[in-house]
């Protein structure tokens, strides 16, 4: 089998399974965060207070990647970078706002919102580990998609890829999106990963301080947690019972 057909054929794999790499995160992460928690002799932050802040330090990192994917997702076209996992789908492609300075916008921000749990876990070397995995994992996927988008856009496709980096962004080639600002895809698409996002660090933060046995709970992260939870319900909610995030088009 040729190179070319192999990556595909594992792009192609890897993309209908990429929600099995927050699990491996997760578990790996988890594992290593409760080994510190109950050494706590190894971290260097020593003090109740730095640990605070630390944690929220974490969870600015991952807003940061959830930010990047509310902008890329609200200034997209309709039918286009979505969380679909069957098979590609691309009715236009993009190339303005956030998509004229990077071509993969969403994997930079899949890849800061997993870089703030990474950090959780106070451990560096997996962290280094992490980063290393994540765009090993995804240069197959990135490669499977551009094919797709080659195949389908041909010569539009290509001019644009060529001016476009793939991963690390160029400021000054931006582009303004030619479409206004959808928050109704955004409800839609990103509670999931907004509820599912500080699930994770509450539970990080209440594992930790069970296994102390100082009740010290984060309350800014149980906050957020909160609210996230409520806000999915009734997303959830509207979503299938009413019209009113359904787009006009």
């Amino acid at each position: 089998m040729a190179l070319t057909e192999q990556m595909q054929g594992q792009g192609t794999w890897l993309f209908k399974h990429r929600g099995v790499l927050p699990l491996i995160i997760f578990v790996i992460g988890a594992g290593l965060f409760l080994k510190n928690e109950s050494s706590p002799e190894n971290w260097i932050l020593k003090e109740e207070i730095q640990h605070y802040l630390y944690e929220l330090c974490c969870l600015f990192v991952s807003f940061i990647g959830f930010f990047i994917r509310i902008y890329t997702v609200g200034y997209s076209r309709p039918n286009t970078s979505g969380r679909n996992t069957k098979q590609q789908v691309a009715d236009e492609l993009n190339t303005t706002g956030i998509y004229s300075i990077v071509r993969n916008p969403l994997y930079v921000g899949n890849f800061f919102m997993w870089l703030g749990i990474a950090m959780l876990t106070g451990n560096f070397w997996f962290v280094i580990a992490f980063t290393l995995f994540y765009f090993l994992y995804y240069e197959r996927i990135i490669f499977t998609e551009e094919e797709f988008l080659k195949n389908k856009f041909g010569e539009t496709y290509l001019n644009w890829a060529k001016k476009t980096p793939i991963i690390v962004p160029r400021f000054s080639s931006f582009v303004k999106s030619e479409y206004s600002f959808n928050w109704k895809k955004v409800l839609r698409q990103e509670k999931n990963g907004f509820a599912a996002l500080m699930i994770i660090f509450c539970m990080f933060d209440i594992a930790g301080e069970l296994i102390k046995k100082q009740p010290n709970i984060n309350e800014t992260l149980q906050s957020f947690g909160i609210f996230s939870v409520l806000a999915y319900l009734v997303l959830k909610f509207i979503k299938y019972r009413t019209k009113l995030l359904q787009d006009p088009f």
